[in-house]
């Protein structure tokens, strides 16, 4: 079976403690298949059963001096054979650098122990430090970039990496109703309580019918705090919502509660989807969830 080709193969080195885990993670939350400290003879073969018979298209490789066994001078052969198969344009070497004055700190405040003295090639930090420069040239020689962690925090480390993958921010905006009576959602952002709002559930006309429906609609209509609590909600998230791109998040979810997620909760939802669609950012995706659907034919209030 000829291997499928993917749309990018990153393979991700550098000095321990430089960050090259941070950016195996960051390349994972991208939605990269990440392996890291795979022996340097089995790569190229890897490569080739996740395009092959996984299909994967994207794939982060990390590679540093813990290979096992593996002779890093070999690393020029391995990268040509991905080149030869998958091109130029797909197959990338991202190398993570950092001063030896923030390694040195770094090993540290971690109390790890630096790969080279634990495999005992050498017996102090500063030596296995300048060890493992020589060891790793044949990888930086042939970075397509490299990356200095010396400054950068997590988030700055984020943006970086997707600077250089050429990545959009987005950000999913999920909007949920639910229910008070069957427990608040643990993993929300905001909570927003609309039980003060008209209850259509006290209208038996209304009682079995949903926030979705015409006559529910009709009912809210006829009440203007309905939509002035929506619209309030709307221009809270309008201002405060952008800013969570820059905090590198790619989800945020707001839960709009009422007695049983069935009318009031339903209605804000969609009527804050309506606005929010036509306002915020488009790289900001707003999608709409009731989380008590499943209930809507009992007597919920």
């Amino acid at each position: 079976m000829q291997p499928q080709t993917p749309s990018c193969i990153i393979i991700v080195s550098g000095r321990s403690g430089s960050g090259k885990t941070s950016i195996l993670n960051v390349l994972e939350d991208f939605g990269y298949y990440v392996i890291d400290n795979l022996p340097l003879s089995l790569l190229a073969d890897a490569v080739d059963c996740l395009t092959a018979e996984n299909s994967v298209a994207k794939i982060a490789l990390g590679v540093d001096a813990r290979v096992p066994g593996a002779d890093l001078s070999d690393f020029p052969d391995v990268y040509e054979r991905l080149v030869q198969t998958y091109g130029e344009q797909v197959v990338k070497v991202l190398y993570a650098i950092a001063s030896e004055e923030v390694l040195v700190a770094r090993f540290g405040a971690t109390r790890r122990v630096h790969p080279l003295i634990t495999m005992g090639v050498v017996g102090n930090l500063p030596k296995a430090i300048h060890s493992e420069i020589a060891l790793l040239e044949p990888i930086a020689r042939l970075a397509d970039v490299k990356l200095d962690t010396s400054l950068l925090n997590t988030h700055e480390l984020k943006e970086r990496v997707r600077d250089y993958l050429g990545l959009e921010v987005e950000l999913t905006i999920t909007l949920l109703s639910f229910g008070f009576k069957y427990g608040t959602p643990k993993d929300s952002d905001y909570v927003f309580d609309v039980r003060i709002l008209p209850n259509p559930h006290w209208h038996p006309n209304l009682r079995e019918q949903s926030g979705e429906d015409k006559e529910v609609r009709a009912f809210f209509a006829k009440h203007p705090e309905v939509d002035e609590m929506a619209t309030d909600i709307a221009n809270f998230l309008q201002k405060w919502l952008p800013h969570f791109i820059h905090n590198n998040r790619h989800s945020v979810t707001i839960a709009i509660g009422c007695t049983g997620g069935k009318h009031r909760s339903v209605y804000i939802v969609r009527a804050v989807e309506s606005k929010l669609k036509n306002s915020l950012p488009k790289s900001l995706k707003v999608t709409a969830k009731h989380r008590e659907r499943r209930f809507w034919t009992d007597d919920s209030v």
